[in-house]
């Protein structure tokens, strides 16, 4: 796809990888990208950025962006401005940073926002894509949703399940002209990944290798060019799920041996 003049709408946009994202988006020539994000501080704060480098083809919209009448708030304020919104980008995550230590509460914040954010978001706008001849759909997933993020139970479950829609949502409407890509990068430097550093979950991915979000960016517009619905900014992301598949107790082997030098290296911490 071409994202020239395309309306583009971002939720978790404020910082991280939904700012790399819609900064460029706005680049490619995107007729006008929201920001959604929960703080309206943060909001303002993004578009103020964006603005000075791209004039007023940004909007902020603070919403919860697993609310559905505040995510449908949002893309009516979009159309409003900028018409019919062609892109979507339901990229707001959180992580919990533990296991089975995780209480109800955890569980439930974690999913609503890792899981029905995405669902939200395709419940507003896929039906309006479909009906106008088609759109793009990006969920902003995780390696660990096709792996897993060792130190986080929730964080994995929930980016599996993200992973899941996103495929589910690719074969129900792909023959309908939506396109369906799902990013599944590794260490971004993000404030999520600053969050979660000393721990278990923050130093594995660490370890791993740690990217910028405007190379993430760089990932996701290759991916709507080329057509792709795994985004893998972390091209190695691809080889170990080809391990996993073909022979997944030697991968838990090697996750078990990862897990085991990362705690050798918390300890002598």
């Amino acid at each position: 796809m071409s994202l020239n003049g395309t309306t583009c709408l971002v939720t978790g946009g404020a910082r991280g990888i939904g700012l790399a994202l819609a900064d460029r988006f706005l680049a490619e020539g995107a007729a006008g990208v929201t920001i959604v994000d929960l703080d309206p501080a943060d909001c303002a704060a993004a578009v103020a950025t964006l603005a000075d480098r791209h004039g007023d083809r940004v909007l902020d919209h603070a919403a919860d962006a697993s609310d559905e009448q505040q995510v449908r708030d949002a893309v009516a304020r979009t159309v409003e401005r900028f018409g019919p919104v062609g892109l979507v980008a339901a990229n707001a995550g959180i992580g919990a940073g533990i296991g089975l230590d995780a209480d109800d509460e955890t569980w439930q914040r974690v999913w609503q926002v890792n899981v029905m954010g995405p669902v939200v978001a395709a419940r507003v706008v896929v039906p309006d894509m479909v009906e106008r001849g088609g759109g793009t759909f990006l969920v902003t997933a995780s390696a660990a949703g096709l792996l897993t993020q060792i130190g986080d139970a929730p964080y994995s479950v929930t980016k599996h399940a993200a992973v899941a829609f996103a495929e589910w949502l690719s074969i129900t409407y792909g023959d309908r002209d939506l396109r369906v890509h799902c990013l599944c990068p590794q260490g971004v430097n993000t404030e999520l990944l600053r969050m979660a550093a000393g721990g278990l979950a923050g130093d594995t991915v660490t370890m791993q290798g740690v990217i910028e979000p405007e190379a993430v960016a760089d990932a996701v517009v290759a991916a709507l060019e080329a057509g792709t619905f795994l985004v893998l900014p972390h091209p190695e992301v691809a080889g170990y799920l080809a391990r996993k598949g073909t022979d997944p107790d030697r991968w838990l082997a090697g996750m078990r041996r990862l897990q085991a030098k990362v705690l050798g290296g918390l300890a002598g911490g």
